[in-house]
């Protein structure tokens, strides 16, 4: 049985490299095939999938890990209502957006929660 790991992260990407790093990490977790890995952008953190990414603190992490963790079929949650709108055009394949109670099922359900 696969462990799993949800990777919460609440930071502003405008302040901090902090979002970048959890993306960075998250993308080298998933290629390990024994950890099922998925990452939840909470508020402004969702910024980090917009077009202006590569604008933000280190988003070059962004444009490097994001399309990582696509390709590797992880998924990547977005709060539902955060106040940061995207359109299905900005955001990348396996987006799912997710309100409070889902996300609390999500991580009763996983082995492993960091946040950042």
């Amino acid at each position: 049985m696969n462990r799993s790991a949800l990777f919460i992260v609440t930071s502003d990407p405008r302040q901090t490299g902090r979002v970048a790093e959890a993306v960075r990490i998250a993308a080298g977790v998933g290629a390990w095939p024994q950890v099922e890995v998925t990452l939840y952008l909470h508020g402004h953190a969702a910024l980090a999938l917009g077009e202006d990414a590569e604008d933000l603190i280190d988003g070059d992490n962004f444009m490097r890990y994001l399309p990582m963790l696509a390709e590797a079929g992880r998924s990547i949650l977005v709060q539902q209502g955060a106040g940061v709108t995207l359109n299905s055009a900005d955001a990348p394949p396996l987006v799912e957006f997710i309100d409070m109670a889902q996300l609390a099922a999500r991580m009763a359900a996983s082995h492993c929660v960091l946040r950042f």
